[in-house]
C-alpha cells in the first residue's frame, strides 16, 4: 500500500492527483496544513511501529516535518521502512542530507521546480507512471503557477487552474483532473469551467481594487513593508500590490481567520524565506509564509494598526507625469508637498515644502523610490500641480512688485 501526505494547496493536491494516476486505489492520500503534517506523520509512524509492516511506502510531498519527526523518519528507514520526502522549498534543503529525501529548488534543466513536477519525474524514472502529453501539460501548469512563472510567460491557464481549484470541492476537482489526465485529447477547460472562470476573474479584479485601498506601509526590521488583511486570492493580490507599489521591499498578507501571514516580493535582492524562517515559517525566496505568532502580531498588527492606508498615484494626469525633467509633484500626509526635478548638473533634486533636501539622485526612479519609502508620498493630481505652479508665479510677481515699489 502507498501513502501520500501532501499540502492542501494546488501543488500539494497536484501530487495527490499524479499519485492516483500512478497507483489507482492502492494509495491513501491525506492533504494537510503546514502544521498538520506533523500530526499525520506521527500517527503513521506510531501505527507502523505497532504493526511492523515495512512493505508500505510513505510519500511526503510539498511539506516537511519538525526535527523530532525528522529523526524518527530516519530511524524508521534504517529499520527497513520505505519513505520518500519530495519538496522544493529552499528552507527545506537540509533534508538532502538523508537518502530518503529529495529537495530540489530547480530541475536539472534550470526550471524552478514544484512538488508536483518533482514527484512526476520521480514516478516516471522509477517506472511507477507512464508519461503522457496530457499529464505533461497539467504538471507544467501546476509548476508555472506555484513558481509564479506564469506571470512572466503570460500563461493564464495556470492561474485559471488554481482559480478552479478553489472554486469547486476538493473531491470534485480531483475527480475532474484524474478523468482529464486519462484522456488523450490534451488538457483543456470545458465550456462550463470557462464561464465560471470568467466570472471569477471579474470577482478577483474587484477584490484587488478594494484591497489596494487598504494596504498600509511601514518599516519592519529595516525593510519597507506593505501590509494588507485578506483571506482570498493571495498570489494575485500580492502580484498586483508588488508591481503597483514597487518601492516596497515585500508584501505581507495577513489572514486573521487562519492566523497565517503570507510574504511575497518581486525583488531579486529580497529573500522573504529568511524573514519567514525568523518567525518559524519557510518557503521560497519570493513567496513564503508563517503563522501569526505573538511576535508577528505585535510587529505587523499592533504597531501598525493606527496607520493610514497608502494613497494611490493619480492615474489620468496630462501635466504632472512621472519622469518629467521640469518637475513632478507628490503629496504626503499633513498637506506636505514634495517636488522632484532635474537640476542643471544632471542630478534629480527633492524639495520638501519648497525647501531643498541635502541628497540628490542619479535617476528619477531612485528619487521617487526614496520619497515613497520615507514619506509615504503619492503622485499629485494635475489640478494640485497647476495650483502649485500658479501660486509660485503669483508669489514671484508679488515679490517683484514689492521690490519695484520699494
Amino acid at each position: 500500500m502507498h501513502y501520500l501526505y501532501s499540502h492542501n494547496d494546488l501543488d500539494g493536491v497536484g501530487c495527490g492527483i499524479i499519485a492516483k494516476c500512478a497507483f489507482g486505489d492502492d494509495v491513501d492520500i491525506r492533504y494537510n496544513s503546514i502544521s498538520g503534517i506533523n500530526i499525520q506523520v506521527e500517527k503513521y509512524l506510531n501505527k507502523a511501529s505497532s504493526q511492523g509492516n515495512t512493505d508500505n511506502m510513505l510519500f511526503i510531498t510539498d511539506l516537511t516535518v519538525n526535527s523530532e519527526l525528522e529523526q524518527r523518519l530516519n530511524e524508521y528507514v534504517k529499520e527497513g521502512g520505505k519513505v520518500r520526502l519530495i519538496d522544493h522549498h529552499k528552507t527545506a534543503e537540509h533534508f538532502n542530507n538523508y537518502s530518503w529525501a529529495q529537495v530540489d529548488v530547480l530541475h536539472t534543466d534550470g526550471r524552478a521546480s514544484s512538488a508536483t513536477s518533482l514527484l512526476y519525474e520521480y514516478l516516471i524514472t522509477h517506472d511507477m507512471l507512464t508519461r503522457t502529453e496530457t499529464m505533461d501539460q497539467f504538471v507544467e501548469l501546476v509548476r508555472l503557477y506555484d513558481t509564479w512563472e506564469w506571470e512572466a510567460e503570460n500563461k493564464i491557464e495556470a492561474k485559471r487552474l488554481n482559480d478552479l481549484f478553489y472554486m469547486i470541492a476538493l473531491d470534485e476537482f480531483e475527480e475532474k483532473m484524474i478523468e482529464r489526465l486519462q484522456s488523450p485529447q490534451g488538457f483543456l477547460f470545458d465550456e462550463f469551467e470557462v464561464k465560471i472562470l470568467d466570472m471569477e476573474e471579474n470577482k478577483i479584479e474587484r477584490y484587488i481594487r478594494r484591497k489596494r485601498r487598504e494596504i498600509i506601509q511601514t518599516f519592519i526590521e529595516n525593510k519597507c513593508v506593505g501590509i494588507v488583511y485578506a483571506e482570498s486570492y493571495h498570489s494575485e493580490l500580492a502580484s498586483e500590490l508588488g508591481s503597483g507599489y514597487s518601492h516596497l521591499d515585500y508584501i505581507a498578507i495577513l489572514n486573521m481567520g487562519s492566523r497565517k501571514m503570507s510574504l511575497r516580493t518581486i525583488h531579486d535582492d529580497i529573500d522573504v524565506s529568511a524573514i519567514a524562517m525568523r518567525f518559524s515559517g519557510g518557503g521560497h525566496a519570493k513567496a513564503s509564509g508563517c503563522m501569526i505568532t505573538d511576535e508577528v502580531f505585535r510587529l505587523y498588527v499592533e504597531e501598525t494598526f493606527e496607520l493610514e492606508p497608502i494613497r494611490t498615484d493619480a492615474t489620468r494626469n496630462q501635466y504632472n507625469v512621472k519622469g518629467s525633467e521640469t518637475g513632478v509633484l507628490y503629496e504626503s500626509w499633513g498637506e506636505d508637498q514634495i517636488f522632484i526635478y532635474l537640476s542643471p548638473s544632471g542630478q534629480w533634486v527633492v524639495e520638501w515644502n519648497n525647501e531643498q533636501l541635502s541628497f540628490h539622485f542619479p535617476t528619477f526612479d531612485e528619487a521617487e523610490r526614496h520619497v515613497k519609502r520615507n514619506y509615504g508620498a503619492w503622485l499629485a493630481k494635475d489640478e494640485v500641480y497647476v495650483s502649485m505652479l500658479t501660486n509660485q508665479v503669483r508669489d514671484i510677481r508679488t515679490r517683484n512688485t514689492n521690490s519695484t515699489s520699494g
